[in-house]
């Protein structure tokens, strides 16, 4: 019997990479920890990582079970994390990124980084998904583990060391990056606003499923 299930492994490690983007939380990272020590990037890092990876987990576990006595449908949790992060391009493009900044780093790592960036609709819809899949195979239920813990460890490094890109960019660069940042979080909170109503319209028998 196989101790873990290594294609599985990989379908779930590099859905989650994609969907968290851990690369992509870079120039949002900066923003807002702009005005941080190191130290309290370093907090900051820790903490966003430990909360977006306690909601993936406690939705992998029992996902099904909230969303079902809440009456909340996948759907919906995706167009409301939508808005919340198209609230938070408009700050990142408008230049207030530092108005959604704590002065210990702690609630910035919190909301947004924690969550919905980190520990968002898409990565939980996708555990979820994965964790119905791993049900009674250890194989499974091992490399879904390993893949959750190694997306963790990017997640951190890519933020923990975030300082030394920002040295390199300058402040000049920095703010060009976020600006950058706040656009495409913009067209990503559009597209899970869009997706979560194309999946209203086809529950409802309004439009074909594809």
């Amino acid at each position: 019997m196989t101790f873990i299930d290594v294609a599985f492994l990989t379908s779930v490690f590099v859905t989650l990479f994609v969907i968290v983007d851990p690369p992509g939380t870079i120039p949002i990272f900066m923003a807002l920890t702009g005005s941080m020590t190191a130290k309290q990037r370093s907090k900051a890092a820790w903490t966003a990582t430990g909360v977006g990876m306690l909601i993936i987990v406690i939705f992998a576990v029992f996902g099904q079970f909230i969303l079902g006595y809440m009456h909340i449908s996948l759907s919906a949790l995706q167009v409301s994390g939508g808005l919340l992060l198209l609230i938070i391009s408009l700050q990142l493009l408008t230049g207030k990124e530092d108005e959604m900044a704590a002065s210990d780093g702690v609630n910035v790592a919190l909301v947004p980084l924690g969550t919905p960036l980190l520990g968002g609709p898409g990565a939980i819809v996708a555990v979820m998904l994965f964790a119905q899949q791993a049900q009674g195979s250890m194989p499974r239920t091992i490399g879904l583990v390993v893949a959750l813990l190694t997306i963790a460890a990017m997640m951190f490094l890519f933020m923990r060391f975030s300082g030394v890109i920002s040295r390199i960019l300058g402040k000049g660069g920095v703010t060009l990056v976020t600006r950058v940042a706040g656009v495409l979080l913009a067209a990503i909170s559009v597209q899970m606003i869009a997706d979560g109503a194309q999946a209203f319209l086809t529950t409802w028998g309004l439009i074909p499923e594809a």
